[in-house]
């Protein structure tokens, strides 16, 4: 039996002893490096590819989010789930803006979320989006989801 080293009992269970294997993980920073900048967009979701096969973009989680929302990084969120993911309008406003040397305007609708409201009006329901014009709560515009193009 193996004896307790807190107390100098013996164990009543029996217990497992022996040299434990270890194998030695081969990774190389050079196999495992990977950098996107502009690349492929996938074509319902407009979302970056996944992939380093595909020069797709590092994925965001759930944890991930969390993370920054924990820090109070709202604007850094704001960005990567906007206007470095699937918001197309926003994307090309904010690169001419930053070429222009203009301010960077608000982030638009993502396309995720018109997928959504596609999705849901295909099963039959009238989905639209309002926002509060001012402070009192009391007035309300329609957001269009779908602008005329």
């Amino acid at each position: 039996f193996l004896i307790d080293g807190r107390t100098g009992l013996a164990f009543h269970s029996p217990v497992t002893v022996g040299k434990p294997y270890f194998l030695k993980l081969v990774h190389k920073v050079s196999s495992k490096i990977h950098a996107r900048s502009t690349g492929p967009y996938a074509i319902i979701t407009q979302q970056p590819l996944r992939g380093r096969r595909n020069a797709g973009g590092q994925r965001l989680g759930e944890m991930e989010v969390w993370a920054l929302q924990a820090y109070g990084a709202s604007y850094t969120l704001q960005e990567l789930l906007t206007i470095k993911s699937d918001d197309l309008l926003g994307r090309k406003e904010t690169s001419l803006a930053l070429m222009r040397g203009q301010l960077i305007p608000k982030p638009g609708i993502p396309e995720t979320f018109r997928l959504l409201i596609r999705e849901l009006q295909s099963l039959g329901l009238d989905i639209a989006s309002y926002r509060e014009t001012d402070n009192s709560g009391s007035s309300y515009a329609e957001i269009p989801i779908f602008p005329e193009s």
